[in-house]
């Protein structure tokens, strides 16, 4: 009898996704979805995703879900894990959201050290609206409100708030990730896995940025999206562990 190598996840709805073709959302779903089964707490978490382009993830992770309005995830996914401080609370955001109109929450969330698990997607663009300018968009890059790109001078410098976010005291593990290649998204799925871990230990506030491809925004194949972010974006926002105290915490 043949052995079963892969499935779908458990807690992976059966659902069609309805992002655009080459979008990292899908592929970073199946990857928060594979961790949940293995963790074994598909039973006690709760999702939090807010508007953008993720707004609808609760069509596609099969766990309870709380809405939240535009910027403000983390600070229902606050309320949420106060009330019920034995349930695995994670957000699932956007660039768009978590730095921009959510950039307060954020950060003093994390220099609480509320005991969250923040899944971070950076694409640099609006999506969901147009692919507009974000505060990640990266120098030079074209979108439709930077046509001839993003300018220092008169646009401001590209916000990495995950490096900003390691400064605060109650972070304890934020990683930068991507979902580009097959190697990228092992990297990826290990670290989403170190960050649900580090609230399963009540350590603190964990984040992973994942730098994701929008090609239908930028005006790109897929492959090309892929390349872009491997060859430019990386030069802005560098890959790798930006903060890990957890072994110290433990």
């Amino acid at each position: 009898m043949a052995k079963q190598v892969f499935k779908r996840p458990e807690a992976l709805k059966d659902n069609i996704f309805h992002y655009c073709p080459g979008c990292g959302h899908s592929i970073i779903h199946r990857l928060v979805a594979e961790v949940i089964d293995e963790l074994g707490i598909r039973g006690k978490s709760v999702g939090v995703p807010p508007a953008g382009c993720a707004v609808l993830a609760y069509n596609y992770i099969d766990v309870d879900m709380g809405e939240a309005p535009h910027g403000r995830a983390i600070a229902v996914a606050t309320g949420i894990k106060r009330v019920y401080p034995d349930l695995i609370v994670f957000t699932y955001q956007g660039d768009g959201d978590l730095a921009a109109i959510g950039t307060a929450e954020t950060i003093h969330a994390a220099n609480r050290g509320e005991r969250l698990t923040v899944i971070f997607v950076n694409n640099g663009v609006y999506g969901m609206t147009g692919g507009q300018m974000a505060p990640t968009t990266v120098l030079g890059q074209t979108t439709t409100t930077t046509p001839g790109g993003r300018i220092a001078l008169r646009d401001g410098y590209a916000l990495d708030l995950s490096r900003m976010l390691a400064l605060a005291r109650g972070t304890v593990y934020i990683e930068r990730t991507a979902v580009t290649s097959p190697k990228n998204i092992i990297k990826t799925k290990k670290a989403i896995r170190k960050a649900f871990q580090a609230q399963i230990d009540n350590l603190g506030f964990a984040l992973v940025e994942v730098l994701s491809q929008c090609p239908v925004n930028w005006k790109l194949s897929p492959v090309e999206a892929c390349k872009w972010v491997e060859e430019e974006v990386v030069k802005t926002y560098p890959l790798g562990v930006i903060k890990d105290t957890t072994k110290e915490s433990n």
